[in-house]
């Protein structure tokens, strides 16, 4: 009954359309920067902050350094992949985007092209953060396709099941079937975006607060979720890698989120202490 209930990988990582053949990775990434540009363009017209049409032009530059930056911290955290085969280095369309090498990338250059624009960029980071988690809900889906990262095995009625190729070079047998982090990662993000975009309807926070509860949240879930992986991953104290950069990136965008709050607050307070009277 599990395995009729599990969820197939797709036989091929290419989507044909008529004659067109296109690499399912990166058509789910590119898909996922699409939505992400729509829904912070929108935001910014209905915060009377800028347009689509500028959210573009920054997308222009802050996608390609996202990307870059992402590879980048991919091949530097498994450089024995590469060691000697450097040229698989620039095989994006194979998987392997680390996204806090994005979001050390692409968020700085974003910021910079939005300055150059002559937008708030305080309000840009603002809308941005759903967006980026929207963004992501739909280029997890090119791990499916992908057939990798996936978690541990399990019999639950949404397991994945993987070709017997991939399931032996896991060290499984043929039919074994695993947790769908990337699933699991899909759902959250959706949800995190869904979160993100009330607080920001709400209005109670100061421009670029939001960002660091996308960063607290999203890394609160990949904390669990990189746990399932059973990819190979360098190891310290019993977690992995992505583990401990998920737990510091938590406590430091909790920290700085609470600072920024308590200092708003105290702002807040002042101004209203000082108010003259009518």
């Amino acid at each position: 009954m599990s395995l009729l209930a599990a969820i197939s990988s797709p036989s091929s990582n290419a989507l044909e359309v008529g004659p067109l053949k296109l690499n399912a990775y990166g058509l789910m990434i590119a898909l996922g920067v699409i939505l992400g540009v729509r829904i912070t363009g929108k935001a910014l017209e209905r915060r009377g902050a800028g347009s689509v049409d500028d959210f573009s032009a920054v997308a222009m530059w802050a996608v390609p350094a996202g990307v870059i930056g992402a590879r980048a911290y991919h091949v530097i955290t498994d450089w024995e992949r590469f060691s000697g085969n450097f040229g698989d280095a620039f095989k994006v369309w194979q998987g392997g985007l680390g996204i806090w090498g994005g979001i050390a990338l692409g968020v700085p250059v974003g910021m910079w092209a939005a300055r150059r624009r002559g937008l708030d960029v305080a309000v840009v980071v603002t809308v941005a953060a759903p967006a980026i988690a929207a963004a992501q809900a739909v280029g997890r889906w090119g791990n499916w396709f992908n057939q990798e990262l996936f978690g541990r095995p399990t019999d639950l009625p949404w397991a994945l099941r993987v070709s017997d190729g991939k399931a032996i070079a896991a060290g499984y047998d043929p039919g074994t079937t695993f947790h769908p982090t990337f699933l699991y990662e899909s759902v959250w993000c959706a949800v995190l975006c869904i979160a993100l975009l009330a607080v920001n309807r709400r209005d109670s926070l100061r421009p670029g607060r939001v960002f660091w509860l996308y960063t607290a949240g999203y890394t609160a879930m990949r904390f669990f979720i990189e746990g399932l992986r059973i990819d190979r991953a360098h190891e310290a104290g019993g977690l992995r890698l992505n583990q401990w950069v998920s737990l510091v990136v938590l406590v430091v965008s909790l920290v700085v989120f609470m600072i920024q709050v308590r200092a708003d607050r105290r702002v807040g307070s002042s101004m209203a202490t000082h108010e003259p009277q009518q």
